[in-house]
């Protein structure tokens, strides 16, 4: 009866200890997460990190102003702790970039002049740049809630975008292929 006991205690410590460790990896992953995002008012949650991928017929740049490889300094506050970090180019691509008010496919208040999403990250754009005040389905998955949402264009440039690496300046981990800065949101 004494090992029964015994056996049954342990059993019972292994268990708890287990979901233990399952709640501390979960807060973990959300204190990180918080941790970035936190003053992002409507920016909801963003994917940092990408995969690196680009979209269907984007090309490269033939001569950026920024070449890959090249350290830089981002002047863009689309996100807490992107002004003023230091990145490293990991692509340039001549396309145009878009400021676009859109609803998330997930619910929630519009979100107000995104920056940025492409071309090609529009359904059926074609090749002309688009207006301000078109409406349009946004096929990017930068944000939650942002792939298939319909959207508006707010303004429209046509420029060279960048895919960077980047630590941000409040710290934290670091950022890897972020889509999208502009010409215009970098220095050396």
């Amino acid at each position: 009866m004494k090992k029964v006991f015994i056996f049954i205690s342990l059993a019972a410590i292994l268990v708890l200890s287990a979901c233990g460790n399952k709640d501390n990896a979960n807060n973990n992953t959300n204190m990180d997460m918080g941790g970035d995002h936190s003053n992002m008012g409507d920016m909801g949650s963003m994917n940092h990190s990408g995969s690196g991928e680009v979209p269907a017929g984007l090309k490269e740049a033939h001569n950026p102003t920024y070449k890959v490889g090249d350290e830089v300094v981002i002047h863009a506050k689309h996100m807490e702790g992107m002004d003023g970090a230091k990145a490293k180019v990991v692509g340039a691509y001549d396309t145009v970039a878009y400021g676009v008010t859109y609803t998330p496919t997930t619910g929630g208040e519009p979100v107000p002049n995104h920056k940025w999403i492409i071309q090609e990250e529009i359904k059926d754009a074609g090749s002309e740049a688009l207006q301000p005040g078109t409406k349009v389905t946004i096929e990017a998955g930068h944000m939650e809630g942002m792939k298939g949402a319909e959207g508006t264009i707010d303004s429209a440039e046509k420029t060279t975008v960048y895919m960077v690496d980047y630590t941000p300046s409040t710290g934290g981990n670091p950022v890897k292929n972020h889509q999208w800065v502009v010409e215009s949101e970098l220095s050396k």
